[in-house]
């Protein structure tokens, strides 16, 4: 016959019609039970209570069969306990910025003291409270909230040095769609452009990165996708807003392929957008579009703290490049001793009796031949970036073998 499975009341409940017995062994009880005397003096003195409130009948039954039940352990008196105006704040504040956690929420509070009210900002809760907080009320999925985790941040040394430039990917818009460009400082996350376009061309994205230039000046290096309009990193591969670019001074540097966590900044800032934007308000036209950017990209640069930058604005970490836009392309020149080529319509150029492809997007351009440090081996360049190298003397190998 198998052992009848016993509850934590019901022994509870037999041990108190024990221990109430005539000369009973309370230790020898206890132990038997697997409870120390503390504990069974604990339940034995509720038991006898219950007894002597209600000594008789049905209802007496059911009194002592209550007091065997466990008691909530939360305090009467919870004086450390954040008051109802402070988790007013804390909450208003989540519904206003939905996506941002508490750590935000206490840094965004803490920057200007009119968004507390009447509120000291000095009593303003640590960011583990304002968490609790809302997980209290229901703001944050425990869940979602695991998924994230820490991730292991690098970043140049100044603003400028580097941007991040990517489509968003398509939105749909009505019966059409918008394509989100955005461009982000590397150094201080500052959203320098968010521009609803109605394509992915590289003329759009010209006409869109000559008026960011003309705002905030000219970077370093933009580092952006592979493929259409961007351009690839082989030989060959350059696209014309890649060589546009060359000529203004600014390297270009292509992410690996199939790895976007090369540009983890600026997919971090889509996923911001998304949620913030993108998954809130469906977009109706370029115009409004732009519109909800501009203001949403304000809010983003200048009041949302970002915790990569120990919860400072964006703004506060960005400057203006000083190298300006010029009115007109400088001219190309190249050193005294390089061939110089024009690239013709096919991407090719002529030299040392053969034809060799530089790519389209330097056709109607001249690019300077340069000698090596090795025997029969030039460099092609594009004003000062190096396109790709020749060597002439294993094409000559080739065609003798060849013959």
């Amino acid at each position: 016959m198998p052992w009848r499975e016993v509850s934590a009341m019901d022994a509870r409940a037999e041990f108190c019609e024990l221990a109430i017995g005539p000369q009973v062994n309370m230790s020898a009880l206890c132990q038997r039970f697997g409870i120390s005397r503390k504990t069974g003096y604990k339940w034995l003195a509720r038991w006898r209570m219950a007894e002597a409130d209600t000594p008789f009948g049905r209802d007496a039954v059911v009194a002592r069969r209550a007091v065997t039940q466990d008691r909530s352990r939360r305090p009467h008196r919870s004086p450390g306990r954040s008051s109802t105006e402070i988790e007013s704040i804390i909450l208003s504040a989540r519904d206003r910025h939905p996506t941002w956690g508490a750590r935000k929420i206490i840094a965004w509070l803490q920057a200007d003291p009119r968004r507390c009210g009447k509120l000291d900002v000095a009593s303003l809760p640590s960011a583990s409270t304002a968490n609790s907080i809302l997980k209290r009320h229901g703001r944050i999925d425990e869940a979602a909230s695991q998924a994230r985790r820490p991730l292991q941040r690098f970043e140049r040394a100044a603003p400028n040095e580097l941007w991040q430039m990517d489509f968003k990917g398509h939105v749909r818009m009505g019966k059409r769609r918008c394509h989100p460009l955005t461009v982000l400082d590397d150094h201080s996350r500052f959203a320098i452009g968010l521009q609803a376009c109605g394509d992915e061309r590289g003329a759009t994205v010209q006409t869109r990165l000559t008026s960011i230039f003309q705002q905030y000046g000219l970077p370093d290096r933009i580092l952006c996708d592979n493929g259409p309009p961007w351009g690839t990193t082989s030989w060959g591969g350059h696209s014309a807003l890649e060589v546009w670019l060359m000529r203004l001074g600014v390297r270009v540097s292509h992410g690996r392929p199939y790895h976007p966590q090369t540009q983890g900044k600026d997919e971090r800032f889509h996923r911001t957008l998304r949620e913030d934007v993108l998954d809130r308000h469906p977009l109706t036209d370029l115009r409004s579009s732009q519109r909800r950017f501009d203001t949403w990209r304000t809010l983003y640069n200048e009041e949302r703290p970002h915790q990569a930058l120990n919860f400072a604005t964006p703004a506060s970490r960005y400057r203006a490049a000083s190298r300006q836009l010029p009115s007109r392309l400088p001219p190309i020149e190249y050193a005294q001793g390089d061939a110089v080529r024009n690239v013709h319509p096919g991407g090719c150029v002529e030299f040392g009796g053969y034809r060799w492809r530089v790519g389209r997007g330097f056709v109607g351009q001249p690019v300077g031949i340069r000698p090596t440090q090795r025997d029969g081996e030039w460099d092609v360049y594009y004003c000062e970036v190096r396109v790709r190298t020749l060597d002439v003397k294993a094409q000559e190998a080739s065609r003798n073998m060849t013959v």
